[in-house]
This record gives C-alpha cells, structure tokens and sequence, in this order.
C-alpha cells in the first residue's frame, strides 16, 4: 500500500513541519517515506507545500501526481491541488481561510475551521495541528497516538514549550469532526 500526500499553504503555516512529523511518525512505524518540500524565496507568507509518500514497500518515486490527501491550508492552495486529488481520496480545508465549497463530488471533502479551533486552545500558530488530527481522523494511515509519541520525540528543545498545544490541536482536529460526523 501506498499513500500520497500533498500539504500546502503559505509560509509560516506550518506545513513543512507537518509533512516532516508525517515522514517520521511512518518511519518510526517500519514504513518507506519520502517527503519533497517546496516553498518560495519569502521567509513568511510565501507559497510552501510538501509532498510525503508513505509505503509498505519501496517507493519507485517521490512525486505524487494524484495524491490521495490534501491539506489545504488556504484558498491558493485549494484552487491549486483540487483537481489533482485521486478520486476516492480526502480533501482537508481550512474553511477558515477558504470563502468557497470544494468543488468535487468524487472525494471525501472535510472542513474544519482550523484557525478558530487553535485560537480557542491559546494559539493560531498549531493550526496545522488541528488540519493534520482532521486528516488522521479520515484516513487509516497513521494513528494519532504513534504521531504524538514521535511529536514528543522530534519537538526541538526550545519548542518543547509548546508541545502540550500541538497534541491538544490533533486531538481538536480529529474530535472537530467527531461532533459532525454525529
């Protein structure tokens, strides 16, 4: 099995940092990961997405075409990559920060308000947090629990601070639609 995965938003979002936890939460689990990360010349603000590939097997290449996830961070995002998600697959938007409806009927489309979510738990900045727990929460790929042990184990000592945020956002994310869903 292998699973392709585009994250995209701008700058400063975020979305480098959750395609790395997404690589090393699959290695830590005996999987093949690739993760291309791509962002402009800006250090905020700017364009940025990745792709990660996770993999039973050995991965032939690190280029995802037609993932199977996105996370759009932001409308740019969303009118980029749309059209590319495989059919079948999973849209996570951040309704947030995108004033439009997905426009595909042949994928599963989710809509979190993902800043508003991490502005009520203290921090619009594990935004990409609560998106990463929303995708989790509709994919069989990676437990939320394996990526809070490896968030804990890969969180820089100057940033450990903030660890307590970043597990209560995934946990946010996933739970946010929990409550739709009933």
């Amino acid at each position: 099995m292998q699973t392709e995965i585009i994250i995209a938003g701008f700058g400063g979002q975020g979305v480098l940092f959750t395609g790395q936890l997404l690589s090393y939460t699959a290695m830590e689990q005996g999987k093949h990961v690739t993760w291309i990360p791509s962002y402009g010349p800006e250090m905020r603000g700017g364009t940025a997405n990745c792709t990660v590939i996770i993999a039973d097997d050995e991965i032939g290449s690190p280029l995802a075409k037609y993932p199977h996830a996105l996370i759009a961070m932001n409308l740019p995002s969303l009118d980029k990559y749309e059209k590319m998600v495989k059919p079948g697959g999973v849209m996570v938007v951040n309704s947030s920060l995108v004033n439009r409806d997905p426009s595909r009927s042949d994928i599963r489309n989710v809509m979190i308000p993902g800043n508003e979510i991490a502005e009520s738990i203290g921090d619009q900045r594990v935004t990409n947090m609560v998106m990463l727990g929303g995708m989790l929460a509709n994919m069989e790929i990676l437990t939320l629990e394996a990526i809070e042990k490896s968030l804990r184990a890969h969180t820089p000592e100057r940033q450990q601070k903030y660890l307590p945020l970043n597990l209560q956002a995934l946990k946010q994310g996933a739970a946010y639609l929990a409550e739709k869903v009933k």
